[in-house]
């Protein structure tokens, strides 16, 4: 059975810095909800912490800024974007951002809409932006289709690069999420990780 995330409205900010800047040239921004937050894990467990140490262990010279907010939805991403770029001007965006959409039924429109406006701002600030599509449940019926692909759309018209699901080779498998079952554990983020990384490290060469 397919376990699918909710993101539940945390309203406190993911802004969580996991490689001193100061110590790096370059900056990666993770810009999602709470499956980039870390939501009920400890915060050195969830992939964007991963992804630093990654980066550090393959002497890429790269910071991690975690600006992920549980319960974001991609209205209030559009809406907090430029303040992020502003304030940490990264060479790389990964939005991950649509879950919380999806599983209120949000109109597949407004999705497009606002992934299309983060990208953009994203690029009209030099950044290098992979988007990170996300699923809903097939019992969503043509809703789940239109949404999964919206990603696969807005990815091609702005020319960004794409990662098909993030939750590849978990979300079927129940072990991997916590007591809700709607959030990854912490055992699953490596797998959240390698996902994340087949559309990142292109990029960062």
């Amino acid at each position: 059975m397919l376990r699918f995330p909710i993101c539940h409205s945390l309203l406190l900010a993911g802004l969580l810095l996991l490689a001193p800047a100061a110590l790096a040239a370059r900056t990666i921004l993770v810009f999602g909800d709470s499956l980039s937050a870390g939501y009920g894990i400890r915060q050195d467990a969830s992939w964007p912490a991963l992804l630093a140490r990654r980066l550090q262990e393959k002497k890429l010279d790269y910071s991690v800024v975690n600006a992920s907010i549980s319960g974001e939805t991609s209205a209030g991403g559009r809406a907090r974007i430029g303040a992020a770029l502003n304030r940490y001007s990264p060479q790389v965006v990964i939005v991950a951002l649509g879950a919380n959409d999806g599983l209120r039924g949000l109109p597949v429109a407004q999705l497009r809409e606002n992934l299309s406006a983060i990208v953009a701002s994203a690029q009209q600030h030099k950044a290098q932006v992979l988007l990170v599509g996300q699923r809903v449940p097939p019992n969503y019926g043509a809703y789940a289709t239109e949404f999964h692909n919206t990603f696969a759309a807005v990815a091609r018209a702005r020319k960004a690069a794409l990662v098909d699901f993030l939750l590849e080779g978990v979300a079927t498998r129940a072990q991997l999420f916590q007591a809700d079952n709607l959030h990854p554990t912490a055992a699953a983020q490596p797998l959240l990780l390698d996902n994340v990384w087949r559309g990142l490290a292109p990029l960062l060469e």
